[in-house]
């Protein structure tokens, strides 16, 4: 049986380093202040709060997000529009409805970047 050390991969760390761990590029800094500005409108946070919500794989329709708003239908695509340009969420139209979902991946980088280091890694 070999001892060999097999590398972790998928953690994300390697490819999308926190803030905490390195200065960002121009081009880093550009994709992310895209995703935070879509992340800056209330109404937008809980749009996709709301997708989020369904869990992994769920899909919501826009027929159960917009009664949640005393806005117009329009503007809740809009903002839905904005979630994707972002790539937070993707969608996908059945008939007269569209449904959206989560991209997890996405999430998960805004995650790695955010993410503080621990007093074992500050120390490291």
């Amino acid at each position: 049986m070999s001892k060999q050390e097999l590398e972790v991969i998928g953690r994300g760390a390697e490819c999308c380093p926190g803030m905490s761990t390195a200065p960002l590029d121009d081009e880093r800094a550009a994709e992310l202040a895209k995703v935070f500005k879509a992340l800056g409108d209330p109404v937008r946070l809980r749009l996709l709060s709301m997708i989020a919500s369904r869990g992994e794989g769920g899909e919501t329709c826009v027929c159960e997000l917009t009664p949640a708003f005393d806005l117009s239908q329009p503007t809740i695509s809009h903002h839905l529009k904005l979630l994707r340009q972002a790539g937070l969420i993707d969608c996908e139209r059945r008939g007269t409805w569209v449904y959206y979902w989560v991209l997890p991946a996405a999430l998960d980088r805004l995650a790695v970047f955010l993410k503080a280091p621990t007093t074992a890694e500050a120390l490291a």
